[in-house]
């Protein structure tokens, strides 16, 4: 054996079974169950607490998209935040793909 390691691919990031998320980073696949409930409410309430003033710009400056658990494909790696954000300069409609290949501006 050389030592050397197959890296995984997005074939590999389709295989894993829908109650688990994964994750491609630098070659190597990253398997985990979803959210539990606790994590999944303080994801929920931050997007709720940033939504307003960012994404809908009540009460605060606007201008920005902001999205939970977003699949981004950024070159080889897959990765999904609990939420992340793009100026609207920067992406104006959100596309109809399933997955950003435009990396956020906050996560």
């Amino acid at each position: 054996m050389n030592g050397s390691k197959r890296k995984a691919t997005f074939a590999d990031l389709e295989a894993v079974p829908p109650n688990s998320v994964g994750e491609l980073v630098d070659g190597e696949l990253y398997e985990s169950p979803r959210p539990a409930p606790l994590q999944a409410r303080a994801a929920s309430r931050l997007g709720m607490l940033l939504g307003r003033p960012f994404d809908l710009g009540e009460k605060g400056p606007g201008g920005w998209v902001i999205l939970s658990k977003p699949e981004l494909h950024l070159g080889s790696d897959a990765l999904v935040p609990d939420l992340a954000g793009w100026r609207r300069e920067r992406m104006p409609e959100i596309p109809h793909t399933e997955a950003f290949t435009l990396a956020p501006d906050w996560v």
